[in-house]
């Protein structure tokens, strides 16, 4: 098994446990996540007491976070310290959330990002996709939901990292660099999830 698994391509290598990826079952199994480690998650939106209270929220579940309020600020964050996760609403003032995306899309590729937002439409989440957001959320939405792709998006990076580490150790550099490049086409928009549960 082990002198075939370096064949497989990425798709199947990342694909395999999607659905657990979105559903965030490996944290679960896992004492919900308590020996990962632990995962920097940015909340971004200019509603002050949502974001405020939804921080306060995923604390209870075991996620802490830290917060800004517009666009550009949550690039100043990035500049300084890259989170895990950034949780990203749209409409805000500076900095729309969709630059904020296709920002990060070019200069931070490994940050996981998952759209927040009470204006989404068809448009937007196929734009944001094309921009690999991990995943695209409608306000409201449950707070167990958001936590558990929070996580998602995190196990997916980190398991991403994994595989490409691991193939660069058994000096497959070509695999590595290839599992770099499907990274980039394969659905870190959680298009590939979309359909699980």
């Amino acid at each position: 098994m082990e002198s075939t698994l370096l064949h497989w391509p990425f798709h199947w290598l990342m694909g395999k446990h999607r659905s657990l990826w979105r559903a965030g079952e490996y944290d679960r199994r896992n004492e919900g996540g308590k020996n990962m480690k632990k995962m920097k998650v940015l909340l971004v939106d200019d509603e002050t007491e949502f974001v405020n209270t939804l921080s306060t929220r995923l604390a209870m579940r075991g996620i802490s976070t830290d917060v800004v309020y517009d666009g550009q600020q949550a690039l100043d964050y990035v500049a300084k310290q890259e989170p895990d996760v950034i949780v990203l609403d749209l409409e805000m003032p500076k900095v729309h959330g969709m630059d904020v995306l296709r920002q990060l899309s070019k200069t931070n590729p490994d940050i996981q990002v998952v759209i927040l937002t009470a204006f989404g439409s068809k448009a937007r989440e196929e734009e944001a996709k094309r921009l690999r957001a991990f995943e695209f959320l409608n306000k409201p939405v449950a707070v167990q939901t958001l936590a558990d792709r929070i996580r998602g998006a995190y196990r997916y990076k980190i398991e991403k990292m994994m595989a490409a580490a691991a193939f660069a150790e058994a000096g497959e550099f070509d695999t590595a660099k290839e599992i770099a490049k499907e990274a980039k086409r394969f659905k870190t928009t959680g298009e590939g999830f979309k359909n699980e549960k």
